[in-house]
């Protein structure tokens, strides 16, 4: 039906006539990360006559979310009028859940436009089934997606590995840090340590992928090349990701932490790094994060939905992603398989309709032209550091404001003074959102409420 370049394009190309200048990164000093919910509808072929006629399918970006910072713990809200998690891939989340409340109102007004229809219950809304939706991200997310092989050889053609990260482990890519000068220096397409770092004969081409792109924060770290006394577990842990006949070194380091209570990370040099398999929370400096990684939070997408608790009321069925693709960056199918689906197999007790989605994760070799690495080689040894782009970009696909930029979690430009007011809060604010929600229901007549929808509201009101 469509392939991962397809989907990368399409979204790389919204993102350059779509969005506007403001919120981007600055050319040549700054970079950012990009997400998307791309709709992929099937529509049937007319001119062909059977049972069996084929299908034309039509894709349109209904979301999409630029960033790379996240709040730390004392700053975030109990109001929730603030943006605590501004990465890509959770701006594009809530971005999308706006464009399913615009949807649903569609759907409440009898318009034929609208991706739901009614369900077999009352009050109840179902997806299309001529519909899907793909998630597109410009990067690994960051958290156990991240923890990929190192491959002995391996393609490096931006950042080459620095022995210096495993002498200071602690230095970590959240929105505000950035390694030394000496450290995070990347080196040219065309640079000697580029060229001499080349794939070993036999090396199948997917490995190609499995690349260092930088200290991004949503994405692996690169670690020393060095070697380490594992353990049998161990190797079998990082060797079972790699292909076959390929010599692992090491493993790229994520900035992510683990949660309170996991077993945690056994900080040894080498491959043996990282545990597997963790819940961990993104990185920040000095202020620890509550934000669980976007490796984390897509598993939990993938289980639960994208739509959120609120719109569940009125849904039949969550709405699940189809599949993941990921733009050019260092990669492992075997590590986004475990992060995003291997994790959540044992999960049981789901209401109904709820389950483990089998998504299909596919890497496009397209690069983001704000990635980290494109922004590097086109600036090669320009002047000055290269940094994180401090706004995040919201888009959905809705009439009214389909456009939101934001910094530190509040939009662009908002001052101490104004910090309360109505317009210093981000449209996919958790508060917004409930706004939208509480307009959502005032269209519908309360006669028409699913039975569950009524019961809320009676305990909210009491």
């Amino acid at each position: 039906m469509w392939t991962a370049d397809e989907i990368a394009r399409l979204c790389y190309e919204h993102y350059g006539t779509r969005l506007p200048k403001k919120g981007k990164p600055e050319p040549n000093r700054e970079w950012t990360l990009l997400a998307a919910v791309v709709k992929v509808q099937l529509v049937a072929d007319r001119a062909c006559g059977g049972s069996n006629r084929p299908t034309q399918v039509t894709k349109e970006v209904v979301s999409m979310g630029t960033g790379t910072k996240c709040i730390g713990q004392s700053k975030m809200r109990k109001s929730g009028d603030i943006l605590n998690d501004s990465h890509a891939e959770v701006i594009a989340r809530r971005s999308f859940q706006r464009y399913l409340h615009y949807q649903l109102h569609l759907a409440a007004a009898l318009k034929e436009d609208s991706i739901f229809v009614p369900g077999t219950q009352r009050g109840l809304w179902k997806l299309r089934p001529d519909l899907l939706f793909v998630f597109f991200s410009s990067h690994t997310p960051c958290g156990d997606a991240s923890i990929i092989p190192m491959l002995e050889f391996e393609d490096q053609p931006c950042c080459p590995v620095s022995r210096d990260w495993a002498n200071n482990p602690s230095v970590e890519a959240d929105g505000n840090l950035e390694a030394p000068e000496n450290k995070k220096k990347c080196e040219d397409l065309g640079s000697p340590v580029t060229k001499k770092m080349r794939l070993e004969p036999g090396i199948p081409d997917g490995v190609g992928h499995h690349q260092s792109f930088g200290n991004q924060e949503s994405g692996p770290i690169p670690p020393s090349i060095s070697g380490s006394n594992l353990t049998t577990q161990e190797l079998a842990t990082v060797t079972g990701m790699a292909p076959s006949g390929a010599k692992v070194v090491d493993v790229y380091r994520t900035g992510a932490k683990c949660v309170p209570g996991e077993a945690g990370d056994s900080g040894k040099p080498g491959a043996a790094y990282h545990q597997v398999g963790l819940l961990r929370v993104k990185p920040g400096r000095g202020d620890r994060t509550c934000s669980m990684s976007c490796s984390d939070k897509l598993a939990r997408w993938n289980v639960l939905g994208c739509q959120g608790a609120l719109l569940m009321h009125l849904l039949e069925k969550p709405i699940y992603l189809s599949a993941v693709v990921i733009g050019r960056c260092p990669y492992s199918q075997e590590a986004m398989q475990r992060a995003l689906t291997g994790r959540c197999q044992n999960v049981s007790a789901l209401p109904k309709g709820f389950g483990v989605q089998e998504v299909k994760i596919q890497q496009s070799g397209l690069l983001f032209e704000h990635s980290r690495c494109a922004v590097q080689a086109k600036r090669a040894d320009g002047p000055g550091r290269l940094v994180p782009c401090g706004a995040a970009i919201s888009w959905s696909a809705v009439p009214e404001q389909p456009l939101d930029v934001t910094a530190n979690g509040f939009p662009q430009g908002t001052t101490k003074k104004g910090i309360r007011c109505l317009q210093a809060r981000s449209r996919i604010s958790k508060v917004e959102l409930f706004r939208s929600f509480q307009k959502l229901l005032s269209s519908i007549s309360e006669d028409k409420w699913p039975d569950s929808l009524r019961s809320l509201v009676r305990k909210l009101s009491s």
